[in-house]
């Protein structure tokens, strides 16, 4: 036992049970900075961390097993890790039931609980896969536990189009903020009242330690409510209200008309969770309409769109068929002529459409 572990026990003389907070929400959202103050009040972070880069040099506090399997399951799933799509929770839904992968996440889970009793797992991708997760930990005897991390959807998507050069457009990250944040709060609903918080980044770097505190009692997470003087100097070290690095509001992102009303309306009903006794059955009601009305749009959307989806495909058939034309070039002169001369004209036809140099027949 680490002497991090014989400390809490020694405050705890009952022992401290079992639990995992998962801390979700958009990317770019804080939740970076979340579990890493989580972490350095005495969670544990499951080891090896994802490193810093430019765009977080105070550290991501992910571990890197999380961010792996995400990745793979996700491209599994068929789905982008800020997908705007609402049926995309259907596909990485029917991943999260499936047994090996519930074994696998509480199998990993296991061995880290003999470092500490209380895990932190953050990754932007965490939603998509909270269903699994949740069985993951009861499976190891864990309380699993939620924060959601809250940032005005403006400024989310400028951090991501500032620091990861996304270019999808303020429109579709706007919407894939919607989808993430509507569905994040329904996945986590069961847990409302002792077992999920709602955090605005805005109250973590205004005052970390009121809000922080909340959590901690919030959750019951002994590391935060009973942590050291010295783990909070660490903290006030840690946190840097410049963090906030990207201000703007939804009138700069210039959105259809439509899409910003309802980006609006669920950010403020999104802040009556954070409130103290918010999180009611009334706000829910509304967040389910609200959830309702993007689906509806998306539908809407995507049913008058098939045309820009089906030039999208041919253009990138095109353009895959003329990247392919020096090496069928290059392959066709390396065979001498007359040896070329020979192979009957069906079969020289053939091999250029496995070559991409002719489009199949009936191709439009």
């Amino acid at each position: 036992m680490t002497a991090q572990a014989r400390a809490i026990d020694e405050m705890n003389p009952d022992g401290v049970p079992r639990k995992v907070l998962f801390v979700a929400g958009a990317g770019r959202s804080g939740t970076s900075t979340m579990a890493g103050i989580a972490s350095k009040l005495g969670m544990h972070v499951p080891l090896p961390e994802v490193p810093p880069d430019a765009s977080n040099p105070r550290g991501f506090s992910e571990p890197q097993w999380v961010v792996d399997l995400h990745d793979r399951l996700l491209k599994e799933a068929g789905v982008q890790v800020s997908d705007s799509r609402p049926g995309a929770w259907f596909e990485t839904g029917r991943i999260s039931t499936r047994e090996p992968a519930r074994f696998r996440v509480a199998e990993w889970l296991e061995p880290h609980f003999d470092v500490h009793p209380e895990l932190v797992v953050k990754d932007p991708r965490l939603s998509w896969f909270l269903g699994l997760w949740r069985v993951g930990a009861i499976r190891t005897g864990a309380k699993p536990v939620f924060v959601t991390m809250l940032r005005p959807p403006a400024e989310v998507v400028g951090s991501k189009q500032k620091y990861y050069a996304n270019k999808l457009g303020s429109a579709h990250l706007a919407a894939s903020w919607l989808n993430m944040l509507l569905h994040t709060e329904r996945a986590t609903r069961e847990e409302a009242g002792s077992a999920r918080v709602f955090v605005r980044y805005e109250d973590l770097l205004t005052d970390w330690v009121k809000t922080t505190m909340h959590v901690g009692h919030t959750l019951d997470l002994q590391s935060i409510v009973h942590t050291r003087s010295d783990l909070i100097r660490e903290v006030h070290r840690f946190i840097d209200p410049t963090l906030r690095r990207v201000t703007s509001s939804l009138d700069d992102l210039a959105l259809p008309p439509r899409l910003h009303e309802l980006a609006g309306q669920t950010w403020e009903e999104l802040n009556r969770l954070a409130d103290p006794d918010g999180d009611v059955t009334e706000v829910h009601a509304t967040l389910d309409q609200l959830r309702e009305a993007y689906t509806d749009l998306y539908e809407e959307a995507e049913a008058i769109s098939k045309s820009s989806v089906v030039a999208a495909r041919i253009a990138g058939a095109r353009a895959a068929a003329e990247s392919a034309e020096p090496l069928a070039s290059g392959l066709a002169d390396r065979i001498p002529h007359d040896v070329r001369a020979k192979i009957p004209p069906s079969l020289r036809r053939g091999a250029r459409k496995v070559l991409g140099r002719e489009r199949a027949t009936g191709e439009q």
